[in-house]
């Protein structure tokens, strides 16, 4: 039996949110998909750790105190002298959310496939990364692949979140590294967005079978946003519609449903199940503002659930 339902790794961040349009006051709380997506599933119940680097700084401190907060194991956390812990701002007005970062030669940054030597990859039942992994540097994108390498050793299942972020990459580089990382996972869970840019495709099936022609040979789960999700098993495709709530603030929505798809298949639900279960969780966490305070707790999305 695994140490661990999910090793989630990526980049943390420090957030600075905005709270009311127009006006400079901002919430501090915490970020980076990968971290968000591991702190959702760890409050579903799953049982996690987190693999990257911070800073030796006081954003670095808060964040290894924040996963041990919530129960994520921070053995695979390297604390880099030479480096700072990374941060972004998010700023709401008409357009939406609009996000601003500081993270140019962060610690996580400066991974190392040599980092990964500590084995807590090989220890768990789910390998969580994304694109924003492999895009923040070359070493970060090598350290993803030495980790799903790992992974697939061990009888790891790989999830991917494409999360594609073009401001950190140009499409045609993370569109090849993309394709060959998705022939590499169990899960890829790309967004509708993300896809329009790799694909140029505007509808769900032909995005979907673009994904199956790049290698996908597990599970696909597209996002639809508030709309909900396409679950393609690689024999059915199944539209699951979206739970609407009133809305103030969607960052780290996808993370929140990654984390939560992966907690409730490490707890045995169908996939058709999971996929209901994160589209719930990722309603209520837009409730609230930032990406980690919002994310929701069991009974909160059971309850929502019930409702729907």
């Amino acid at each position: 039996m695994a140490d661990f339902d999910i090793v989630a790794l990526g980049e943390p961040l420090l957030e600075f949110n905005q709270t009311r349009p127009g006006v400079p006051e901002f919430l501090q709380g915490y970020g980076g998909d990968t971290s968000n997506a591991v702190i959702a599933a760890s409050r579903q119940g799953a049982r996690c750790a987190y693999l990257t680097r911070v800073g030796a700084d006081a954003f670095g401190e808060q964040l290894l105190a924040l996963w041990r907060a919530e129960g994520v194991d921070t053995g695979g956390v390297l604390v880099d002298a030479q480096a700072h812990t990374g941060l972004y701002f998010v700023q709401h007005g008409p357009q939406g959310h609009v996000f601003s970062y500081m993270r140019r030669d962060s610690a996580a940054s400066r991974m190392q496939p040599g980092d990964l030597a500590h084995g807590l990859v090989q220890r768990a039942r789910f390998l969580h990364v994304s694109g924003i992994s492999m895009a923040i540097s070359a070493s970060a994108c090598d350290t993803v692949f030495a980790a799903i390498g790992l992974a697939r050793a061990a009888g790891v299942q790989v999830c991917l979140d494409s999360n594609l972020r073009l401001r950190l990459w140009p499409v045609d580089r993370a569109r090849a590294i993309l394709r060959e990382a998705i022939g590499l996972t169990d899960v890829f869970l790309p967004s509708m967005d993300d896809m329009q840019h790799l694909t140029g495709h505007e509808d769900p099936s032909r995005t979907l079978d673009w994904i199956r022609d790049a290698g996908a040979r597990g599970v696909v789960v597209l996002k639809l946003g508030k709309s909900g999700a396409v679950l393609d098993d690689g024999e059915h495709r199944r539209a699951i519609v979206g739970l609407r709530v009133a809305s103030v603030d969607a960052t780290g929505a996808g993370d929140c449903f990654a984390g939560s798809l992966l907690a409730r298949r490490a707890q045995g639900d169908a996939w058709a199940d999971a996929v209901r279960y994160a589209n719930a969780a990722a309603a209520l966490s837009t409730q609230g503002y930032g990406a980690v305070q919002p994310l929701p707790r069991p009974e909160d999305v059971r309850a929502l659930l019930a409702r729907a």
